[in-house]
């Protein structure tokens, strides 16, 4: 295996992680709030509060350096109307099933359709929010703006805890500093990354350091475990929390190197390469397996939280199978030769991007 593949792996192994903890949060929340209990997973939750989607947001941002010099046709279309596509074609699917079948209100339904182009819709933020900080740090490179200063605008953004009532507003300000880190800081990762595997004991010594301060300030006082949204302890000060994103998100990638040594969990790289195919259909299985559980009388938190989490995950690698076994569906996970700016490569792409480009 060459080191460019070892390279991959740990960022697929990194991925599966995020993509976990994401479909772990989105259960634990929905499940307390139907049950008003709390379980397991939503202590698990509250520890990964403060890197859990910021480290999405780094790895996403690793490698645009081999892309960002493109022009900006073709960059636009690989980072920009790739994920809105994706996003545009799945808020359809979401908001047609659960506001225009099942709650029968089909004007609602195209209300929601119409706010969701500029107010990023439900789960779907993610993918939205890709888009536009890809288009910002292309922007901010073709001005030449020096690279410290867009990095400390973009703490102080992250810092400032912005609340605008617009959404796409509130979640640019909060995340753009880390999808710019992963942009600038992607070498010093990738020998971070390098170095763990190299030293694993000295890696397992620095991971336990890290696991004692980090559970010692998310769980200090002021820390509150609620069914839907924990309230963190000191870390959730401002400047805390942004260095606590930083470092925990550097302590997975550096689990998630060590990881890649484990043969045994080869499922977790793999899962890791289609992570944005879960990302975008997971919600409804999600909504679905809970319902019926609950209706089954499945109400222990814990349980049900698993098991709603283990049907969200594996619908939609379920669903990808299908599509690419009787070719009925690809639209869903491949981006058609149409959805392409003109003069740009129309070549199948699946929804995620591929992180060498």
């Amino acid at each position: 295996m060459t080191a460019d593949n070892k390279r991959l792996d740990w960022v697929d192994m990194a991925k599966g992680l995020s993509i976990i903890l994401v479909v772990m949060m989105y259960a634990a929340a929905s499940v307390g709030e139907d049950t008003g209990r709390v379980g397991a997973f939503h202590w698990a939750i509250a520890f990964a509060t403060p890197f859990r989607m910021p480290e999405f947001f780094l790895i996403s941002g690793l490698f645009l350096a081999q892309v960002i010099d493109r022009p900006w046709r073709a960059f636009a279309d690989r980072r920009v109307v790739h994920y809105l596509y994706f996003y545009a074609l799945w808020a359809l699917i979401h908001i047609v099933f659960k506001v225009g079948l099942l709650a029968t209100d089909p004007l609602g339904a195209v209300e929601q359709l119409a706010w969701a182009v500029i107010q990023p819709y439900g789960v779907l933020w993610f993918i939205y929010m890709l888009a536009v900080v890809s288009a910002a740090t292309k922007l901010l490179h073709s001005l030449r703006a020096p690279v410290w200063a867009v990095f400390a605008v973009g703490a102080i953004l992250q810092m400032a805890a912005i609340h605008t009532g617009s959404y796409a507003i509130d979640q640019f300000a909060a995340y753009f500093v880390f999808f710019y880190a992963g942009f600038v800081l992607a070498p010093q990762l990738f020998r971070l990354t390098d170095w763990a595997t190299s030293n694993i004991a000295l890696t397992l010594v620095g991971l336990a350091i890290w696991l004692i301060l980090h559970t010692a300030l998310v769980f200090s006082p002021g820390f509150a475990i609620d069914p839907v949204h924990p309230v963190m302890g000191l870390a959730g000060l401002p400047g805390v929390h942004l260095i606590l994103a930083l470092l925990g998100t550097a302590a997975l990638c550096m689990i998630a190197a060590l990881l890649t040594r484990l043969p045994m969990m080869d499922w977790l790289r793999w899962m890791g390469s289609q992570s944005l195919i879960v990302y975008v259909a997971f919600v409804l299985p999600m909504g679905i397996a809970r319902t019926l559980l609950i209706k089954l009388g499945l109400v222990e938190p814990t349980l049900l939280t698993f098991l709603t989490m283990a049907v969200a995950i594996i619908s939609p690698l379920v669903l990808l199978w299908l599509a690419q076994r009787t070719g009925f569906g690809r639209f869903l996970f491949e981006r058609p030769a149409w959805a392409h700016l003109p003069g740009t490569a129309r070549r199948r792409e699946q929804v995620q991007a591929n992180p060498a480009e």
